[in-house]
């Protein structure tokens, strides 16, 4: 399957496939016609976007945004004419989950433990109602894998979905001590894992029934997912994807069958969700170099042997290569764009310490979900200084994005909370 050999491997050399930027704000590249502005700054660590129908935009916060002093919860922004930002209002302590969408005018957030839905009277900013909660009773992070990532999606029926990552990095009963790791001492799998089936999967809810309990009132679509932030609905061939971050350490774990090369093509892995869809963790993970879906070690796999046909997913899309961290996915709905990128897909890369990746890409489809060949989109976040051996620190590093109902792009910073407007009108500056 031709969309299945897809891989992301040249985003260390995303530069060369952008126009050069000119009078763009930070120094961000983007293709011919495109522009940006940055309509707000200084909002501190924040995570996803989401904009509502009159242009109002929402934030969501990670749960250690709590008793900072930046307030908690979700952050309102509502603009001016000039796309600037003309308030900002925190509220509720809705917080840590990463999801935050809007479905039929209304604002819905996800914790840790459950999702919310916030109506508004008329046009307020800030709604003054409570929330509703929508689902509760989802498992919490675990202790040593802290781990809060709770997106969600809706397609055009009315079911919400919500994703939940694993208990931990490998599903074992521990983790190999400190010191190199011995035939005695490296990680054993456990079998079954006891987190398939509690999480580890992609759950599909009502979007408007309250009060439902997690997991007795969903229906389990995926398993297999070790953790995940980027999950969405396309509306053109009507399926929802995720992108699932690859396992971590294993070269440290198995030395004599992960090479530093091997490690660096785990891939993270994109994945059209359907009833049954096994991403594969923890038995097994991918690499994306060799288009190859392995045994992982811990469950008896030497590098080299596949698991059984048949059990699980292909996934779309592969992301590795140095890691790049897919931290959201947003399918473009919108008008302002030329038609090439309707019914495409951004996915935000957040960046590794190996300076790959603080970028967006867009990756096209078609009306029958089949992906075509993923360019570089937007650059130039990190600011990184090609001609010193080690550039320091990213300047911004890209964590959300969301479209506006004019059809403009907004891609947010997670460290310092900068937010960038991205709009076409093809002209050159």
């Amino acid at each position: 399957m031709r969309s299945a050999k897809l891989t992301v491997l040249f985003l260390c050399l995303a530069g060369l496939v952008l126009a050069a930027a000119v009078d763009e704000p930070d120094g961000l590249r983007l293709p011919p016609g495109f522009h940006a502005s940055v309509i707000a700054d200084a909002l501190g660590p924040i995570r996803h976007l989401a904009v509502r129908g009159n242009g109002d935009i929402y934030v969501s916060t990670p749960r250690e945004q709590q008793g900072n002093g930046k307030g908690a919860g979700i952050i309102a922004l509502r603009l001016n004419a000039a796309h600037a930002v003309d308030q900002v209002q925190h509220f509720g302590s809705v917080d840590g989950g990463t999801g935050i969408r809007f479905f039929n005018g209304a604002l819905y957030a996800s914790s840790p433990s459950g999702v919310y839905r916030f109506t508004f009277n008329g046009n307020e900013l800030v709604p003054t109602k409570e929330p509703d909660k929508i689902i509760d009773g989802i498992p919490d992070a675990h202790p040593g894998f802290n781990r809060t990532n709770r997106p969600i999606a809706f397609d055009g029926k009315g079911n919400l979905f919500v994703a939940l990552d694993g208990s931990g990095n490998l599903c074992t009963q521990k983790e190999t001590p400190p010191g190199a790791p011995t035939s005695e001492t490296a990680p054993v799998g456990l079998n079954p894992c006891p987190d398939l089936g509690t999480r580890s999967g992609i759950w599909r809810f009502s979007a408007t029934k309250t009060g439902q309990r997690f997991p007795a009132d969903g229906e389990q679509l995926a398993t297999g997912i070790r953790d995940i932030t980027s999950l969405d609905w396309s509306p053109l061939d009507g399926n929802v994807y995720g992108i699932m971050h690859g396992r971590d350490n294993s070269r440290r774990f198995w030395p004599a069958i992960f090479s530093a090369e091997d490690e660096e093509n785990v891939a993270d892995e994109m994945h059209r969700v359907t009833k049954g869809t096994n991403f594969g963790w923890p038995y097994t993970y991918y690499d994306g170099a060799r288009n190859l879906r392995l045994q992982a070690p811990e469950y008896g796999g030497d590098g080299k042997k596949t698991p059984p046909s048949g059990n699980y997913s292909t996934p779309v899309l592969t992301f590795h290569s140095r890691r790049p961290a897919p931290v959201d996915l947003q399918f473009y709905t919108g008008k302002q764009f030329p038609a090439q990128y309707r019914g495409g897909a951004f996915v935000v890369l957040h960046g590794t310490g190996n300076k790959s990746g603080y970028n967006v890409m867009f990756v096209p489809f078609d009306r029958h979900g089949k992906a075509g060949s993923p360019t570089v989109f937007a650059d130039g976040f990190a600011a990184f200084d090609s001609s010193k051996p080690n550039p320091g620190p990213p300047k911004y590093r890209p964590v959300g994005a969301a479209v506006g109902p004019d059809g403009s792009l907004y891609i947010a910073d997670s460290q310092k909370g900068r937010v960038w407007r991205i709009s076409y009108d093809g002209s050159a500056r």
